[in-house]
């Protein structure tokens, strides 16, 4: 029986692949921890700020992506030599009309779209993930104007626990495997 039911479990695991997201996991706690909600405590900017400590690297998914100053915080970590990528959900973010993805791929910006899901409601920003001052950022918090002033929104950003932003990236990469690059072009006919 014993023998059975790990053979199961290793052909479900070989169907799978890498495309499915690992178990849960139990991280510690450490670090540090900050929140904002919407209105007042300015979610937006203290992702702006978050992208500004950014020395190495960032990986985004976003589920909407419409918020200029955010878009503009990316592209200067990008001219400053940070290796940005983003992925965001396709559904949302065809239109270039108020779309802020055009901007990021004119500026060099790696951008793909999730299409594997009915949504890829992902609202997550990792920044130097290999460390030493790895950060995540997530929560409901949209990157749009209307996360920041009409929704009720949060935003936490938890510093100095790599293990757990590891854990975000390996999830990011899985699927960013999925996801498919944005060509320089896509905006050119309204879809």
């Amino acid at each position: 029986m014993r023998h059975q039911l790990l053979g199961a479990v290793l052909a479900v695991a070989a169907l799978c692949g890498a495309s499915c997201a690992t178990a849960n996991q139990l991280l510690p706690a450490e670090g540090t921890v900050e929140v904002a909600f919407t209105p007042a405590g300015q979610p937006e900017a203290l992702l702006v700020r978050v992208i500004g400590q950014a020395r190495s690297s960032i990986e985004v998914q976003a589920y909407a992506f419409t918020s200029r100053p955010i878009a503009a915080a990316l592209i200067a970590a990008h001219r400053r030599g940070v290796r940005v990528q983003v992925l965001a959900d396709e559904r949302m973010n065809r239109r270039g009309t108020g779309n802020v993805l055009p901007d990021l791929v004119a500026a060099g910006i790696p951008v793909a779209f999730e299409t594997r899901y009915a949504a890829a409601h992902n609202k997550v920003l990792i920044a130097d993930a290999a460390g030493p001052a790895c950060t995540l950022a997530t929560g409901s918090f949209n990157f749009t104007r209307a996360a920041s002033t009409r929704n009720a929104e949060n935003l936490i950003v938890l510093r100095d626990n790599c293990p757990l932003v590891q854990a975000y990236l390996e999830n990011w990469q899985r699927h960013r495997e999925d996801a498919s690059p944005v060509a320089a072009d896509y905006w050119t006919f309204e879809r």
